[in-house]
C-alpha cells in the first residue's frame, strides 16, 4: 500500500544489490533482498536503475524476481514510460537513489533501512533534526 510517506527508490544492481561481477551476476549483498522486501512492505516503490540493458538486464530482473523482488519499474520512472531520447533524458525520477558509487560509497543494507524504512523508530524519535548550514557537515 502506498502512503504519503512512501518514496520512490531507484536501486542500482551491480555493486549494490549484488557484488559487482559485471557482466556476470555476483553474490547477493548481505541483507539486500531482505531490506528490499521490507522497503516494499513499508509501501515504497522500487525502481531497478542499472547500466545493464538487453539480455543482461533481463538476467538481473529475473535474478531479483527469483529472490522475491518485483520492481515497480526497470530503468524507467514508471512502468508505462517510453523513453524517447530526443525529448527526455534517461534520468530516473525518484526520491532516493541507492548506489554503490555515491559520494560516500555504499553504506550497507542495514544502514539503508535505518535511514529510509524504519518508520516506527522515526515515530518514536519524533524530534526534528537541526538544520545544518551550507557545507557544515
Amino acid at each position: 500500500m502506498i502512503s504519503e510517506d512512501s518514496k520512490i527508490i531507484a536501486v542500482d544492481f551491480d555493486g549494490t544489490i549484488v557484488d559487482d561481477m559485471f557482466p556476470e551476476i555476483g553474490k547477493p549483498k548481505v541483507f539486500a533482498f531482505q531490506t528490499l522486501k521490507m522497503l516494499q512492505k513499508d509501501g515504497h516503490r522500487l525502481i531497478l536503475w542499472t547500466y545493464r540493458f538487453g539480455r543482461k538486464l533481463d538476467e538481473a530482473v529475473k535474478f531479483c524476481r527469483e529472490n522475491g523482488i518485483e520492481f515497480y519499474a526497470v530503468n524507467k520512472s514508471f512502468p508505462e514510460e517510453i523513453l524517447n531520447e530526443r525529448e527526455a533524458s534517461r534520468k530516473i525520477n525518484a526520491d532516493i537513489f541507492i548506489d554503490d558509487r555515491n559520494l560516500q560509497g555504499f553504506p550497507g543494507w542495514g544502514e539503508v533501512y535505518q535511514k529510509i524504512g524504519n518508520k516506527e523508530q522515526e515515530t518514536v524519535n519524533n524530534a526534528k533534526p537541526k538544520k545544518k548550514g551550507f557545507f557544515k557537515f
